[in-house]
């Protein structure tokens, strides 16, 4: 990601864009009490964050988070939000786009039972994202979806997946759930998009 892009998000977030967005991704409130059957410590990531609604969602309910996003700008609030209500998230500024050593010190083997990445995409992270799964730890994938309706989201097709695609980037998971189509934001607006939540085997 060049320099422009980070400054274009930082700016973004100085200006208060997704600041009425607090409400966590509607998949994730919806699939994480299925996933809460365990009495070890939960760890996750939480990529591409913004500042940080999934991640405090998380954090809330006795997850320990991993908090990455390009936008330092993001990540200093989310990094108040996290000390004033003493929640369990660290926050790492990195590249996505590129093999950046903060994204590889996280990604590693068996470290995480949850990988979340909501509306970033960026498909070509989600083989590395399976690789940071322990067994049988979840992968949920929200992305907004090529389409010809009208509906809030991206204009490029650049920032939106083909129909089809998500799930195909799922290989070698037990998929627990996957759905394509337009629906309405908790706000009430249109949205098209590809929901994936998968297991990586146990075996």
């Amino acid at each position: 990601m060049s320099q422009a892009d980070r400054e274009k998000w930082n700016e973004r977030y100085r200006q208060g864009s997704y600041g009425t967005r607090t409400y966590p991704s509607a998949l994730l409130a919806e699939w994480l009490p299925k996933l809460e059957g365990r009495d070890t410590q939960r760890r996750a990531i939480d990529v591409a964050c913004g500042s940080g609604r999934n991640a405090v969602y998380l954090a809330r309910r006795g997850w320990q988070v991993d908090a990455v996003d390009v936008s330092e700008v993001a990540l200093d609030r989310l990094t108040e939000t996290a000390k004033s209500a003493g929640l369990p998230i660290t926050c790492i500024q990195a590249d996505l786009e590129n093999a950046s050593t903060e994204l590889a010190d996280l990604l590693t083997p068996d470290r995480y039972e949850l990988a979340v990445m909501v509306r970033y995409a960026n498909l070509a992270l989600i083989e590395s994202l399976k690789g940071a799964l322990g067994a049988g730890g979840v992968l949920l994938v929200e992305e907004h979806l090529v389409t010809q309706a009208d509906v809030v989201g991206p204009r490029s097709p650049g920032f939106r997946v083909a129909p089809g695609a998500l799930r195909e980037s799922a290989g070698g998971l037990d998929i627990l759930a996957y759905l394509e189509g337009t629906m309405n934001d908790p706000d009430g607006r249109p949205v098209a998009l590809a929901q994936l939540v998968a297991r990586k085997p146990a075996g």
